[in-house]
Formats: C-alpha cells, sequence, structure tokens
C-alpha cells in the first residue's frame, strides 16, 4: 500500500511540476485548436495582461447598425489558455447582432447601458427570449443560435464574457448568403425563391 500511495503522490507532483502559471499568446505562430502557443516568459511584460479597447464604442454604421469589439486571444493575448475572454457589444437604436453561434463557448451578457431584447433557440427548437435592461445579465448555451436587437431608440452598451480565448463565431444570415454556394442550392436547403436568394447575396456579398 504504500509504494502505491508513492507512486501516486510522485506522479502528482510530477503533474504539478508541468504546470505554467500563464501562456501568453504567440501572435506570430498560427493559432491551432488548443489555441496559440507561448510567448518565451521573459518577453512576456504587464501590457500581456491589459487590454483597453473595450472603454471606446464601436463604429456601428454598417447594414447592422451594431459593433462587436472582441477582447480575443487574438487581441489580448494574457487570456491565450485560460478559458476565458470578453467582448463589447454597441448598438445602435435600430441595431441588431444577428443569429450565430459561437462553436467553442458558452456566453454571459450584461448590460450597461440601454436595453436590448436577446434570445437563444435550442437544440429542440425552443426559443428563450428575454427584453434585458440595464444590469440584467443573461447566458447563451455553448454552440446554440442567439441574437441581440436594441429595444429602444437609444445606443445600447453590452459586455459578453465568454468560456473560451478564441470563442469563434460564425453569423447565420452570412454563412448562408455571403459565399460563393451555388444559389440553385442555397434555394433547396432553405425553400426560397431564386429572387430571394439573389437579393440576399447581393446585400451580404455573396456569389454564385
Amino acid at each position: 500500500m504504500l509504494h502505491i500511495l508513492f507512486v501516486l503522490s510522485f506522479l502528482f507532483c510530477l503533474s504539478h511540476a508541468a504546470v505554467q502559471d500563464f501562456c501568453v499568446a504567440n501572435l506570430k505562430a498560427p493559432e491551432g485548436p488548443a489555441g496559440y502557443s507561448c510567448k518565451k516568459p521573459k518577453i512576456v511584460t504587464v501590457d500581456d495582461f491589459v487590454f483597453s479597447g473595450l472603454g471606446m464604442a464601436g463604429n456601428t454604421s454598417n447594414i447592422i447598425k451594431a459593433a462587436v469589439t472582441p477582447a480575443f486571444a487574438a487581441q489580448f493575448p494574457g487570456v491565450n489558455g485560460l478559458g476565458l475572454s470578453m467582448a463589447r457589444l454597441d448598438l445602435a437604436p435600430g441595431g441588431v447582432v444577428p443569429m450565430h453561434t459561437h462553436p467553442g463557448a458558452s456566453e454571459v451578457l450584461v448590460v450597461v447601458q440601454g436595453s436590448i431584447t436577446a434570445g437563444f433557440i435550442s437544440s429542440a427548437n425552443t426559443v428563450y427570449l428575454k427584453t434585458l435592461k440595464k444590469g440584467d445579465i443573461m447566458v447563451f448555451p455553448q454552440g446554440l443560435l442567439h441574437f441581440q436587437i436594441n429595444a429602444r431608440g437609444i445606443p445600447a452598451v453590452v459586455f459578453v464574457s465568454f468560456s473560451s480565448s478564441s470563442p469563434g463565431l460564425q453569423i447565420l444570415d452570412f454563412a448562408l448568403f455571403g459565399n460563393n454556394l451555388p444559389s440553385a442550392l442555397v434555394e433547396k436547403t432553405t425553400f426560397l425563391d431564386d429572387a430571394q436568394v439573389k437579393k440576399l447575396k447581393a446585400v451580404l456579398g455573396g456569389s454564385g
């Protein structure tokens, strides 16, 4: 029994010996499934652990009247490998963050200005919808389609946190109509007619 305990304690010590305090992203190297490789600790500085971009409003002069300012590993190297990140959403009056998913993370949202209507759709096609005011928080489970819409006539500001340093993003509208998939195939898979598909492709930058 004693030798078994010795072996287990030895393995336990070895496992902890390999643990690093952090793995600041080396943005000069490619990102893999496990994230970015680590910068050498001797060239890591405090600035790798600080990000100031969320204090500035994003540019909402676009088709969705909204802006997303990410603080993911690519912008904020200090979060690499830590399983968390943040972003800021700015929604002008009439603004919308269209139906989208984050394949790699769950999301928690907090409204800090204005009011938004937000919701997600479960894999059973159940809709969970709520109008949120300042101070309200909502969670969106990993991989599920969700959206946010400005619910009032004033700008809305929202901060979101993710359970990954690189949560990923796929916007449904652009996935369907912002690509070069032939229109005939899009029509078959969406049950839309040719004129509607070509109109949406023209608006969202698709071809084919």
